[in-house]
């Protein structure tokens, strides 16, 4: 054990740091700071440098996080931005849908939904253009029965 380093718990956990600081460093920033070395005799010195290495790998993690934080936001903007169309493509195509409805289908629907029972199983929506044309088809079948 080198005495100079373990005179007291403090010191223990001081170097323990710096072997951590060293290894970390290492392995973050490739062989480029592998060659960092403690030296005790100058600890101060060495402190700053081993500072100066942590707060520059913490400064490539926070980079690279916030590029893909940014990246990930650009993503959900346009999702986003997709969603708002299909929403108010549908929102219009309902509305036409409710102008071209008969008064007796809309009243078949709000029983329907009431109920709880799906308004596309018993009764098709009238296809937008031939509504004249699902009315008089509906008024012949119910004649004949």
């Amino acid at each position: 054990m080198n005495s100079q380093c373990y005179t007291v718990a403090m010191d223990l956990g001081v170097c323990q740091l710096r072997n951590f600081s060293i290894s970390f460093l290492s392995s973050v920033l490739g062989k480029e700071s592998a060659s960092v070395r403690v030296d005790n005799s100058s600890s101060g010195a060495s402190v700053v440098a081993i500072d100066n290495k942590i707060e520059q790998a913490m400064d490539l993690v926070k980079s690279h996080l916030m590029y893909a934080v940014r990246e990930e936001v650009e993503v959900l903007k346009e999702q986003i931005k997709e969603l708002i169309e299909r929403n108010t493509q549908l929102e219009q195509e309902n509305n036409l849908l409710k102008n071209l409805a008969s008064p007796e289908q809309m009243a078949q629907f709000q029983a329907q939904v009431q109920t709880g029972g799906s308004p596309t199983s018993t009764a098709q929506p009238p296809v937008p253009g031939s509504a004249g044309t699902t009315q008089v088809s509906t008024q012949n079948s119910g004649m004949s029965a």
